[in-house]
């Protein structure tokens, strides 16, 4: 605990919600500075912010290099993210400065499994067509084909990456009558026995499944793994659903499944870059379905992750435990 008068100094890169502030003003160990936007803090005001700090807390859109470590110097001690997600920190930097790095897993993973498993079914069923239909005067009398989707009761579904989430996804599908679920990733796990899953090749995945979901992590191996070679051994009639990292997607080729009629239809809530551009290819598409990154858009996520975070920067700040520190 530092005394009175010698706070250490914390630079938060956004306006986070009150939760997490409510939690770093009662502390009492720190002096808080942010940018206070909703807004991205700008790469030279996050310079700016970082000099001399011992403390700081950053979202998913900030990327922290060698060049904020230094600008930031050696009182930094602590990096906490409001993300499960890691891949904007440069851990090999981080690591060899000695920083500890706090983020929010588990806390977002009923939040983003439920968007993912409604960015499904509105891409299956075709929701944002029928809304448009509405609105613009398409809607006329019953048609038997008209707006016509693809439904989950019978079908396979494939998750490529049973982690949390993607167990999380899947629980969540079984009861709407899936007949069969299949999975890949490094390993097989134990709990796939509680939603039936079964343990396959990613190539038999993505062939016999109807609906495939990817709610797996970004790494070297998963980088653009989702690509021409992958959607062509889809079926004609299967929905991809992408709620992982955008760049585990070659959006060209994704562009390319979907208007050629390799593949029936996408849903995604992640995309490179993001925010995607509005002349963007897949913008223009019907079966195309894009939402802007919401996986944990609730307030009550939001709330509990901005809490964890800043206990984590607290935990890094007092050389105490961290409630989700990092090891890497």
């Amino acid at each position: 605990m530092q005394a009175a008068g010698k706070l250490m100094k914390v630079f938060l890169t956004r306006r986070i919600p009150p939760e997490g502030m409510k939690i770093l003003s009662a502390a009492g160990v720190c002096e808080v500075s942010l940018w206070d936007s909703d807004e991205p803090v700008p790469r030279e005001e996050l310079l700016k912010g970082v000099q001399g700090a011992h403390g700081l807390l950053c979202l998913l859109s900030d990327k922290i290099d060698a060049e904020v470590l230094d600008a930031a110097g050696p009182n930094l001690k602590v990096i906490s993210t409001l993300s499960v997600g890691f891949d904007h920190m440069a851990l090999d930097e981080i690591k060899k400065r000695g920083i500890r790095v706090g983020y929010t897993p588990d806390v977002l993973t009923d939040a983003t499994a439920e968007l993912t498993v409604a960015l499904l079914l509105a891409t299956a069923r075709r929701l944002p067509e029928g809304v448009e239909e509405v609105k613009n005067g398409g809607w006329s009398s019953w048609k038997p084909l008209w707006l016509c989707g693809y439904g989950l009761s019978g079908s396979t579904v494939g998750v490529i990456g049973l982690g949390r989430i993607g167990m999380a996804i899947a629980q969540r599908l079984k009861p709407f009558g899936v007949k069969k679920l299949l999975y890949s990733g490094r390993t097989a796990k134990a709990h796939a026995a509680e939603v039936n899953g079964e343990f396959v090749p990613l190539d038999t995945l993505v062939s016999e499944s109807d609906f495939i979901v990817v709610s797996c992590s970004l790494t070297p191996e998963t980088q653009g793994l989702c690509d021409k070679a992958f959607f062509s051994k889809m079926k004609k009639t299967a929905v991809f659903v992408n709620s992982s990292r955008g760049a585990v997607v070659n959006q060209e080729d994704l562009y390319e499944a979907l208007t050629t009629g390799q593949i029936a239809a996408a849903g995604l809530d992640v995309t490179t870059p993001e925010p995607l551009p509005t002349n963007h290819p897949l913008l223009t598409l019907k079966n195309c379905v894009v939402l802007p990154h919401i996986g944990s858009a609730t307030y009550s996520t939001r709330g509990i992750m901005a809490a964890l975070s800043a206990r984590n920067l607290l935990g890094g700040l007092q050389g105490t435990d961290m409630p989700s520190e990092l090891n890497y």
